[in-house]
């Protein structure tokens, strides 16, 4: 049975999606939730609309994180941390840390979740970051990690 999507569900598509599932899938779940209605033609073309408009959004919007990714690509931010014997820091700098030195530089504001650490940075040094916005959008930073 051919549906078109309400809403975004997991699994199946985004808002606005025209899909084809099984019958008693669509009868005894999906429709009655209220997460999907049958495909016919005109629901098919609003549909289509709807498609087009989140399209637009989304491609806004990778357009606005493109040109912050470039604004901090390549930046070199420096972080102060507490170092004790073998230049090894107390603690740790987390991607949390990372995420508020590039707003003081930058004044731009990063999701902590967006950078990529493999794991806490835990010695001086210089380190390369990723912050990674949407599946084509990334950028590198440079975080030098320098004793108080």
């Amino acid at each position: 049975m051919k549906v078109a999507l309400k809403k975004d569900i997991e699994k199946l598509g985004k808002r606005g999606d025209i899909k084809e599932v099984a019958d008693g899938y669509a009868r005894n779940y999906l429709i009655p939730r209220g997460l999907v209605e049958m495909a016919s033609a005109a629901v098919i073309k609003r549909t289509e609309k709807v498609r087009q408009a989140r399209e637009l959004a989304e491609s806004k919007e990778k357009e606005k994180l493109a040109e912050v990714a470039d604004k901090i690509a390549g930046q070199s931010i420096e972080i102060k941390a507490k170092v004790g014997a073998d230049d090894k820091l107390f603690g740790s700098i987390t991607n949390a840390n990372i995420a508020q030195a590039i707003k003081a530089k930058t004044k731009t504001e990063i999701d902590k979740k967006l950078i990529t650490l493999s794991e806490p940075i835990k010695k001086i040094g210089e380190y390369k970051v990723k912050v990674r916005f949407v599946d084509e959008v990334e950028a590198e930073v440079i975080v030098k990690v320098i004793a108080e």
